[in-house]
């Protein structure tokens, strides 16, 4: 019986496009859940040949129903999903050889760091590290190979220009990796402005409920799409049924998710920016934010993470213990709102030099708005700050980030 979900002619909406689902291939009973196949080999009809699935390394029918409803989400031609958001980022440097360049923004999760830092000493790639954002794109020169940027990077929230970047790439024959983890494919698709493959941890946004660890590559060629699936297969990177099963049941609510959550985000940026106790407030909601032009016009929405300065690094590790409402941890985009201090977190790892080249405060707090109500949030955020011992004003920021800007020309 043919699906009738797709027969009306008409294009569906946003929020049921991403809620429906194909199902799995060949399943007779038409299941309403994708079924989990938890299994690590399939029976063949013959020893001369293998049918469609053989071993769950290479090819699992959950994992590929998930792969093929991310794939029709950004508008890509083939989807890999990996155990995690570093091993998406992994595999993509895996199409570097000894002696590639690979050009990074300055700006990037602590993780991609490290990870960047080892390709450097142990395979011998040349990584360069570029300031992507405000800086012009003379970096990106003949002979790059490689561009990694993120979207809205982690934690300052700063967005490049993607069509520039784009434009610049396909100029030197460079591949462009946009990891759009802060936007999901629910505000953002890269690979429409020319990036050559978006990638995501899954483990947030897509996820959102903090029960999953995994990643996924989108590719816009199916050159690239087979490249990363061989890497997947021959390296056994890929995501397990189980945890496909459990990121797909998380992205059926991916819209109606980020809506609300990143609604409570802009309310409560805007509440943290009124306060004489905060020094800087980094959203791309806010007017003051220097990329607000720019990133309204390559997304639909800010997200759901606010950082914020209070001037004093005591000061803001005192407020975070403070809360009650938010659980300290790592990680963002789960339903449940949390607080970090990525200097002393998520951002631990990486190198000093980079630490220093890229100037990321050490009094800054990391919130990931969830789905509790905002006013409880925003309470709870006001006793932290208004605790006696806390109340000494902030030192003034510095002039680059008071808010000051000069709209970009688009």
């Amino acid at each position: 019986m043919p699906d009738q979900r797709h027969s009306s002619g008409a294009e569906p909406g946003k929020h049921t496009r991403y809620a429906l689902l194909e199902g799995s291939p060949g399943d007779p009973w038409r299941a309403s859940s994708p079924p989990i196949y938890q299994t690590a080999t399939f029976e063949q009809e013959s020893p001369e040949g293998f049918g469609r699935y053989d071993y769950a390394r290479s090819g699992n029918p959950t994992r590929e129903t998930l792969e093929r409803h991310v794939a029709r989400l950004e508008g890509a031609v083939g989807c890999v999903a990996l155990a995690s958001g570093v091993a998406a980022i992994t595999a993509v440097t895996r199409l570097l050889v000894p002696g590639d360049r690979l050009v990074a923004h300055l700006d990037l999760y602590g993780g991609t760091q490290r990870l960047l830092s080892c390709l450097a000493g142990e395979r011998g790639i040349d990584v360069v590290h570029a300031d992507l954002v405000d800086g012009d794109l003379d970096a990106l020169s003949p002979g790059t190979r490689l561009v990694l940027v993120e979207s809205l990077t982690n934690p300052l929230w700063r967005a490049p220009d993607l069509r520039a970047i784009a434009a610049r790439c396909r100029a030197i024959g460079a591949l462009l990796a946009v990891d759009a983890t802060a936007m999901s494919p629910w505000l953002q698709r890269p690979l429409s402005f020319g990036a050559d493959c978006v990638l995501h941890s899954a483990t947030k946004l897509l996820s959102g409920h903090g029960d999953v660890t995994a990643g996924v590559i989108s590719s816009a060629s199916e050159d690239l799409h087979r490249r990363l699936a061989f890497l997947q297969n021959a390296e056994g990177s890929g995501l397990a049924p189980f945890d496909s099963w459990l990121l797909l049941r998380g992205m059926r609510t991916l819209g109606v998710r980020v809506d609300r959550q990143q609604e409570s985000a802009t309310r409560i940026a805007a509440w943290l920016a009124r306060r004489p106790d905060v020094r800087a407030v980094h959203q791309p909601s806010l007017p003051s934010h220097p990329d607000v032009l720019r990133h309204a016009a390559q997304a639909e929405g800010p997200g759901v993470v606010v950082s914020f300065e209070t001037g004093d690094e005591e000061r803001s590790l005192e407020i975070v213990r403070r809360l009650q409402r938010f659980a300290i941890a790592v990680s963002f985009g789960s339903v449940d709102s949390t607080a970090s201090l990525p200097c002393r977190m998520s951002h631990a790892s990486v190198p000093p030099e980079l630490r220093a080249l890229r100037a990321l405060p050490g009094d800054l707090i990391r919130l990931s708005i969830g789905l509790e109500d905002p006013a409880d949030l925003m309470a709870d955020l006001a006793q932290a700050l208004a605790a006696p011992s806390l109340r000494a004003s902030p030192s003034p920021a510095p002039e680059g980030r008071r808010g000051r800007w000069t709209p970009v020309s688009m």
